[in-house]
């Protein structure tokens, strides 16, 4: 997998995913920092002309560098749950295939702590590139569970014990009135159609951000990020519940 960017490649470096980079003549603090990262990390580094960078980048703003990254191995589903840091909090991404969005997402995953993203193999966003660059780095460091069907992981994660959140404008419930404190993983569908039915119809709950604006939708990563961090704020608060599981 190729990415590129001082940041996404700094990030990818501090993961220890990277095996070579290649940069272009620049004067940047940054990227010298990154190159003493990857002397010290026994990357090889090679200088190329900037339009080699181009075409590599496939006219994505390289800043001057791309890494290869080798994979991030294989988890599964019931790996995010049984290896959490504390109680599950996961992501599924039901049909969510552009780049820009998927790079968004996992930069608020990783910024509220959560502990993996599923997403379905055949309808998936590339993680290298545009993704990589939009999740600022987040790309190195996120868990990622492939899988063949959402709906039928919907029911894995049940069983292991992970009520199951899909996020939805026309809910009539709102999002904070769910108890994220419980093992919980956050569905959420692409812009424009929203969660398909069938995995809609194995949600535990349905919920929606309520809206007073002009506008009646927001991006979607930062829908995920009002829930994911109502959720942390639900955990830190520790005995206090907010409505009670399935009130």
């Amino acid at each position: 997998m190729l990415i590129y960017g001082i940041n996404p490649v700094l990030e990818a470096l501090r993961a220890g995913r990277v095996t070579a980079v290649r940069i272009a003549q620049r004067a940047d603090g940054r990227l010298a920092a990154l190159l003493e990262i990857a002397a010290t990390s026994g990357v090889s580094v090679r200088r190329v002309a900037p339009g080699d960078l181009d075409r590599a980048a496939q006219g994505g703003v390289h800043q001057g560098v791309v890494a290869d990254l080798r994979g991030g191995g294989r988890v599964g589903v019931e790996d995010l749950v049984s290896q959490a840091r504390g109680v599950p909090l996961i992501v599924v991404l039901d049909g969510i295939e552009d780049p820009q969005n998927v790079g968004a997402i996992l930069r608020t995953v990783d910024a509220a702590g959560a502990d993996g993203v599923v997403r379905q193999s055949r309808h998936a966003a590339a993680l290298g590139g545009a993704a990589a660059k939009a999740s600022a780095g987040a790309v190195a460091h996120v868990r990622m569970a492939d899988v063949v069907n959402i709906a039928r992981t919907l029911e894995t994660l049940k069983e292991a014990g992970v009520w199951t959140v899909g996020l939805a404008g026309d809910a009539q419930k709102r999002y904070d009135r769910v108890d994220y404190t419980a093992p919980t993983a956050v569905v959420v569908g692409a812009e424009g159609t929203g969660l398909r039915r069938l995995v809609r119809e194995r949600c535990d709950w349905v919920v929606s951000i309520p809206m007073n604006g002009h506008v009646q939708s927001l991006n979607v990563s930062v829908a995920l990020g009002i829930v994911l961090f109502e959720a942390v704020r639900q955990r830190q608060k520790g005995t206090e519940r907010v409505g009670g599981v399935g009130s």
